[in-house]
């Protein structure tokens, strides 16, 4: 049986007040308890990224068996879980700063990843909409028509993909 996904995408400057944060812990908690949800799958370079990284990872507490994957692009890297305390705990020793990485349990390479050029992202964003079953979306409509998370947002839409767009 096929493990159901969501993807999250978002433009890279966003926030979010206590309250949403809350609101979306619950709808992605009842989504892995009464919809069978396990699969979470991250872009990279967006603070709504970040966000929902940050939900997924504390719901991992009391759902262990979830799973976060990162898709990247060509010029982008991932920190997997069992080497993140040993990545943060350096880069302290090198910086003299704390630093929170983004731990995740897969990196996926999706097909496009080395020929997708300079809006390597878009494609990216493709990717996980495509592999995924359920897509979350954060979209200021202030943000100009062509952001690439308006442009996911569409290719969600044309693929009859389930989302949510959060405004």
């Amino acid at each position: 049986m096929k493990l159901k996904s969501i993807c999250f995408i978002g433009h890279r400057n966003v926030t979010l007040d206590e309250h949403k944060i809350l609101k979306l812990s619950n709808i992605l908690e009842n989504m892995i308890l009464k919809e069978n949800y396990r699969v979470f799958l991250f872009g990279s370079r967006s603070n709504f990224n970040t966000i929902c990284h940050k939900i997924v990872t504390n719901l991992m507490k009391k759902y262990p068996y979830i799973v976060r994957k990162c898709y990247t692009c060509s010029s982008e890297a991932c920190i997997f879980e069992r080497e993140r305390e040993y990545f943060e705990v350096n880069y302290h020793k090198f910086i003299n700063k704390n630093i929170n990485l983004l731990g995740v349990e897969e990196e996926v390479h999706h097909k496009t990843k080395w020929i997708a050029g300079k809006a390597s992202y878009i494609k990216r964003n493709q990717a996980m909409i495509i592999d995924s079953d359920f897509c979350v979306f954060y979209c200021d409509l202030k943000f100009q028509e062509k952001s690439g998370t308006q442009l996911a947002y569409k290719f969600a839409k044309s693929n009859n993909k389930k989302n949510s767009k959060c405004c």
